[in-house]
C-alpha cells in the first residue's frame, strides 16, 4: 500500500515523508521539466492517485510508457525552434493548441475545429518558435471542456536571453528587474471523478457542462501540478505518485525572490494565496506588466490574492524577511552578525510575547518549540518532528475555501506550503 493513515487522514508516503524529513530532502529551486527542440508526446489513458484515498481515471501527455498529469513541463529558451509529435493511443482523436505561441504549424493527422487533430491510433506533428518569454500553458484543442478536464494539459516555460545578474539564478523575462533566486509552478485545476467515469465508459453524451446534473456535481478534487493536498509537499518524482511527477511545495531563505508561476489550467476560477506576504505580480499570459518596452514591471501590482482564471498565467515576486515584524525572527543578541538581508531595525530585539511551558500547549504539526528562525526547543514526547529544520511554515493554498478539500474531505485539496528556511539549510540551486 502506497497510502498511510495518521490520525483519520490520509498520506501518501511520499507526503508523509516530506513532512517527516523535511530537511534532508532534495529540493529544487528550478522548476522540473524537460528541454530540447524535439518532444515525443504520447496521449494515453491511467490514473491517478487523491489523497481522499481513490484513483482517478485520467487522460495525459507522456513520454515515457506512461501518462502523466500535468503533461510534462516544457522549458524552451528565446528564439528556439520546437518540434512536439503526438501520437494517440486513446479511444478518440486528441490535439495540442498552444495559447500565446505564434506562427504554430500543424502537420499530419486530421483537420479539427481548433488545430489538426491525431486521432486514435495516428500522429500530428506541430512547430512553431519559442519567440517571447513567460510562462504558457498548451492543453488539448479537440473538445476542449472534456478534455482538458481528462488530464491533456501542462506547461511551456521560455527563458529570456541575456545575462544573469549577479546574485540570482535566472531571470523570468529580458529585464533586470524579474530576476529570480528560486522558482516553482502552480498549476491549478479541478477534476470531477464522475465525468471521468463517464469518459472511461464513453459516455460522452453524458458530461454537460452546460446544465447542472447531480450526476457529476458537487463531488471535486482540486489540484495543484496534478497533486491535492498533502501530496503537494512530496518531492518531485516521488516513487509513489508515478502519473504524477511535480512537487508543488515552495522553499526559499529569507530575502531571495521566489518566482511563483501560475497557471490556470481548468475551466474554474481559483484565487490564489501566498501567506507571508504580499506577492508583486510582474507579468500575466507571457506579457511582462510594463508601461512601454524595456521599462522593466513598472506597472506591477501587490497582491494578496492572485485570481487565476481559466487558462489565465501569471508570474509573481515573493520575498520573504522578517522585515517590521517589531522583533528578530533570528533571537540575535544586539551584538551579533547581522543575517543576509536581515531588518537592523530590530536586530537583537525580542520576541514580544514568552512561551509558556510546554506541558501547557497543544503542539501543532510544524511548531518547533521556538518562536525563532532556525531555533528548536524541547517539545512533549511523541510531538512534534515535522519541522526539523526549524523553518517557518506559511500556507499556500485557494482562498475558496471549498477547494480545501479532496472529495469532500478536509483537508486536501488545492493547498501547499511556503517554507522560509534559516540561510543554514540548504535548498538546492537548480535542476539534478
Amino acid at each position: 500500500m502506497n497510502k498511510v493513515m495518521r490520525n483519520g487522514l490520509r498520506f501518501s508516503a511520499g507526503a508523509l515523508m516530506v513532512l517527516l524529513l523535511v530537511g534532508a530532502v532534495p529540493a529544487h529551486a528550478t522548476i522540473q521539466g524537460l528541454s530540447g527542440a524535439v518532444f515525443n508526446f504520447t496521449a494515453r489513458a491511467g490514473t491517478i492517485s487523491s489523497t481522499d484515498g481513490n484513483n482517478i481515471y485520467m487522460w495525459g501527455y507522456g513520454v515515457t510508457d506512461r501518462m502523466q498529469m500535468p503533461g510534462p513541463t516544457l522549458i524552451l529558451t528565446e528564439g528556439q525552434s520546437v518540434t512536439i509529435n503526438l501520437a494517440n493511443e486513446l479511444p478518440v482523436p486528441v490535439s495540442i493548441v498552444f495559447p500565446g505561441q505564434t506562427g504554430v504549424v500543424a502537420t499530419g493527422g486530421i483537420p479539427g475545429l481548433l488545430t489538426r487533430e491525431a486521432p486514435p491510433g495516428g500522429t500530428v506533428t506541430y512547430a512553431f518558435t519559442a519567440n517571447s518569454p513567460g510562462t504558457y500553458l498548451y492543453h488539448s484543442g479537440t473538445r476542449p471542456e472534456v478534455q482538458v478536464e481528462m488530464g491533456l494539459v501542462g506547461a511551456i516555460i521560455i527563458r529570456p536571453l541575456g545575462a544573469i545578474p549577479a546574485g540570482f539564478i535566472g531571470r523570468a523575462y529580458g529585464h533586470d528587474e524579474t530576476a529570480f533566486n528560486r522558482e516553482y509552478l502552480f498549476l491549478l485545476q479541478e477534476v470531477e471523478p464522475r465525468v471521468h467515469d463517464f469518459a472511461k465508459q464513453l459516455l460522452f453524451d453524458e458530461i454537460d457542462y452546460t446544465v447542472p446534473r447531480p450526476t457529476h456535481q458537487g463531488i471535486v478534487n482540486w489540484l495543484i501540478n496534478g497533486r491535492d493536498g498533502p501530496d503537494t509537499l512530496a518531492p518531485d518524482f516521488v516513487l509513489s505518485l508515478p502519473t504524477q511527477p511535480y512537487s508543488a511545495l515552495a522553499r526559499m531563505h529569507p530575502g531571495e525572490v521566489t518566482l511563483m508561476r501560475i497557471i490556470g489550467a481548468g475551466r474554474q476560477a481559483h484565487p490564489f494565496h501566498a501567506h507571508g506576504n504580499q506577492h508583486n505580480q510582474i507579468a500575466q499570459d507571457g506579457r511582462l506588466m510594463e508601461s512601454a518596452p524595456g521599462q522593466g514591471p513598472d506597472m506591477q501590482e501587490s497582491v494578496f490574492t492572485s485570481n487565476v482564471n481559466p487558462g489565465k498565467t501569471i508570474d509573481a515576486r515573493f520575498i520573504w524577511t522578517g522585515a517590521d515584524l517589531g522583533w528578530d525572527v533570528y533571537g540575535h543578541a544586539p551584538g551579533d552578525a547581522l543575517q543576509p538581508n536581515e531588518d537592523p531595525t530590530y536586530h537583537g530585539v525580542p520576541a514580544p510575547v514568552v512561551v509558556p511551558d510546554f506541558k501547557t500547549l497543544t503542539d501543532g504539526i510544524f511548531w518547533n518549540g521556538s518562536l525563532y528562525l532556525g531555533t528548536s526547543n524541547p517539545l512533549p514526547p511523541g510531538e512534534g518532528g515535522y519541522n526539523p529544520t526549524a523553518a517557518y511554515f506559511y500556507m499556500w493554498h485557494s482562498h475558496s475555501e471549498k477547494e480545501l478539500t479532496s472529495n469532500n474531505i478536509f483537508p486536501g485539496g488545492m493547498l501547499t506550503f511556503g517554507v522560509v528556511e534559516h540561510w543554514d539549510v540548504t535548498i538546492e540551486p537548480g535542476n539534478p
